[in-house]
């Protein structure tokens, strides 16, 4: 018999968020960085917790450039090389503010092993489409065994039985979360598999907080008042694509239709992606990502501001004193419309 959950999971535009009354004065006042300690890793972490995602759009050692300035982190590709991380070493790149992205192969591990040898990074990104695979559990182990003392991540999967086991039993630090929320995700149109995100960072943030981990909230911000019910559900850190795509500082070329700027932005699971990075899309899948042209959007630096400006805001509307506090000083109210958009 078909089983059905009756009750009504929620998205960031099913809410809003109540205001409080406050003591906070002026948005100068809000703390966005904060200290992290993990369930394994023995690294403390500060900075803070927005990470731009790790596709070949946005992942880049260009973008980290940027957002390495103000203490956020860029979960780099997995298609960069050794001679590229090596190049990257160049620079003296901070530990605590880019991530390794790997798969789960053997070939992968392989690279993972060969990519510390040339570079010091504090953090693991093993990043799969589909988490509830068994091999992940076991590659999540073999790797914490690997790297004793790296914060580990893994992902994606969007309910609690998974999180537990990824952080019990594949000894991860964090978990993400997040199946078919991004812009230029399909896997909802192609699979029918999903969870709206908001529910999700709910179900999952308690889930890992009751066994000492956190999660990342993975994809489905479209404004920063997103990013502000991200963390108000209780995500510890917020992962985004589209909203760190089509700047100046991406890679590809500015495109120009009928006097309008463009720039490319893939899903990693779309045709072009997989034709761009692996030569061809294999004929037993189909492509769960959009190949999009986003208006260019000028400089990376004026969208940082922008949501880091939002996020102090939002927590001068709860009285939360820093980015730490908002989980608790956030109460949601279900609406029908959130905004007026008849002159957008």
């Amino acid at each position: 018999m078909n089983k059905i959950e009756s009750e009504v999971k929620l998205d960031f535009h099913n809410v809003l968020i109540r205001p409080k009354r406050t003591t906070l004065n002026s948005r100068s006042e809000i703390e966005l960085d904060r200290t992290f300690k993990f369930k394994y890793s023995n690294v403390e972490w500060y900075g803070k917790p927005i990470i731009a995602a790790n596709m070949s759009t946005t992942g880049t050692f260009e973008i980290y450039n940027t957002l390495s300035k103000h203490n956020i982190i860029t979960a780099l590709h997995k298609f960069y090389s050794i001679d590229d991380y090596s190049e990257f070493k160049k620079s003296s790149p901070n530990p605590n503010l880019f991530m390794i992205s790997t798969g789960i192969g053997q070939e992968s591990f392989e690279k993972l092993k060969s990519i510390f040898q040339v570079i010091d990074c504090n953090w693991i990104c093993i990043d799969i489409a589909n988490g509830y695979i068994s091999k992940l559990i076991e590659f999540c182990a073999k790797v914490r065994q690997a790297f004793p003392n790296k914060i580990i991540i893994a992902g994606n999967v969007v309910t609690r039985e998974l999180v537990e086991e990824l952080i019990l039993n594949g000894k991860v630090d964090i978990v993400k979360v997040g199946i078919g929320p991004g812009s230029a995700c399909t896997t909802r149109i192609k699979t029918g598999v999903g969870m709206p995100q908001l529910s999700a960072i709910i179900e999952c943030a308690d889930a890992a907080h009751g066994v000492k981990g956190h999660i990342i909230g993975d994809g489905g911000i479209t404004c920063p008042g997103d990013m502000g019910k991200a963390f108000g559900g209780g995500a510890d850190f917020v992962m985004a694509g589209g909203i760190f795509a089509g700047h100046e500082e991406n890679p590809g070329e500015i495109i120009e239709e009928n006097g309008i700027k463009y720039k490319i932005f893939y899903g990693m699971s779309s045709k072009h992606a997989m034709e761009t990075h692996y030569g061809k899309m294999d004929n037993y899948r189909s492509s769960e990502g959009r190949h999009i042209k986003i208006k260019f959007k000028g400089n990376l630096e004026d969208t940082v501001l922008d949501y880091l400006g939002g996020l102090r805001s939002t927590c001068t509307y709860i009285n939360a004193k820093n980015i730490k506090d908002m989980s608790k000083c956030t109460t949601f109210i279900r609406v029908t419309q959130q905004v007026n958009n008849i002159y957008a």
